[in-house]
């Protein structure tokens, strides 16, 4: 399951424009400015495509950090196997 952080881990830092040493894994939503709610919406659409899964508008809205991602992602792969 490392694997999904790592990919996930470079999803956000392309997605949201990032330097490669920020801390992604301590990220919240808006707490960079590049995290808005358009930096979001690009950020969901990335994660789709990477992992071919699909999130509802809850999961879109509950979406507030990389760790909520990530857990998100490998419980819809769960269910996609």
């Amino acid at each position: 399951m490392a694997e999904i952080a790592d990919k996930l881990r470079e999803v956000f830092v392309e997605a949201l424009d990032l330097d490669g040493d920020v801390n992604v894994e301590n990220l919240k939503y808006r707490d960079i400015e590049a995290w808005d709610s358009v930096g979001h919406m690009a950020l969901v659409a990335a994660i789709e495509d990477e992992f071919d899964v699909q999130f509802d508008t809850d999961q879109v809205i509950d979406m507030s950090s990389f760790k909520v991602a990530v857990d998100m992602v490998k419980e819809l792969q769960a269910t996609n196997d």
